[in-house]
């Protein structure tokens, strides 16, 4: 399925199940739907669209990973997500996130491509490989709150271990290139969950970012909408759309952590499954 319909499908089927839940039947809450502490467990199905450029800007070729290498274009990949609220009043509420996306390769070139200082021609296969891990911290305030709705404004910052392989061989050639960086990037967002009935929750988050420093020029965009159903008193079940791209692009080390000449480009539709325990009031 096409990621960018998986999404909008997602999106439209939570909407529905918003819809229906509105008419349901709800008594009183005895406490407050906002627990102290929680964390998410869960695996998800991804569609992908990738672009790497290793070279001066103008001179190397943005590669499209997925059509020239035969990286995967969907695959399962597993998540964390974890918060506290630690205060009183559970205004303030700090975010722990980690998302794992490693993908591999190996295609036959149907025309020659030059990455970085490698140049590789047609009929030549090679081996790819490009993990990503996405690493977010934040920090989120509740400037209004009661037992139906929690919206926050939030700030944190992105950290993204990236690391790209590739590998050609043939009679004449067996050469190979590398690059890895460690990306730091601040987001600001926006954070809002409905506690729709006392076991029915929706949850929406926004981060985005952007930043240009001399030859570097960072961009992030990520947004979720989740629905979540709280089974037992401390276990829910949950199921998440995700929207997800980020670009990097640099010439030198003009940003901490960044030290290459080229350009990723990521972009990710998904759709988590994932298991919700809570505790505290």
């Amino acid at each position: 399925m096409n990621a960018k319909y998986l999404f909008q499908s997602l999106t439209v089927l939570l909407l529905i199940g918003l819809s229906s839940l509105a008419f349901a039947d709800e008594t009183q809450q005895e406490e407050a739907p906002w627990k102290r502490f929680g964390l998410n467990l869960g695996g998800s199905f991804n569609g992908y669209d990738s672009n790497v450029r290793l070279g001066v800007k103008g001179v190397g070729l943005n590669v499209d990973v997925e059509e020239l290498l035969d990286l995967d274009m969907s695959t399962s990949s597993f998540a964390i997500d974890a918060f506290w609220r630690f205060t009183q009043n559970s205004r303030h509420r700090l975010d722990f996130n980690w998302f794992l996306l490693h993908r591999s390769g190996t295609n036959v070139l149907g025309r020659s491509i030059d990455i970085g200082d490698l140049h590789i021609p047609l009929g030549t296969t090679v081996h790819t490989r490009l993990d990503i891990d996405i690493y977010r911290v934040g920090y989120s305030y509740s400037f209004f709150q009661d037992d139906r709705m929690d919206l926050a404004v939030s700030g944190g910052a992105y950290i993204l271990p990236i690391k790209f392989d590739i590998r050609a061989e043939s009679l004449i050639i067996d050469e190979s290139e590398s690059e890895s960086i460690t990306a730091p990037l601040p987001v600001i967002g926006l954070r809002a969950d409905f506690a729709i009935s006392p076991k029915w929750f929706l949850r929406s988050r926004i981060d985005l970012f952007y930043l240009e420093i001399g030859n570097f020029r960072g961009a992030i965009a990520d947004t979720r909408l989740a629905l979540e159903y709280r089974a037992f008193k401390h276990v829910g079940f949950g199921v998440r759309a995700e929207n997800f791209r980020v670009k990097v692009e640099a010439e030198g080390d003009d940003y901490p952590g960044v030290d290459f000449t080229g350009a990723f480009e990521f972009y990710s539709l998904g759709l988590m499954a994932y298991l919700t325990l809570h505790f505290g009031k």
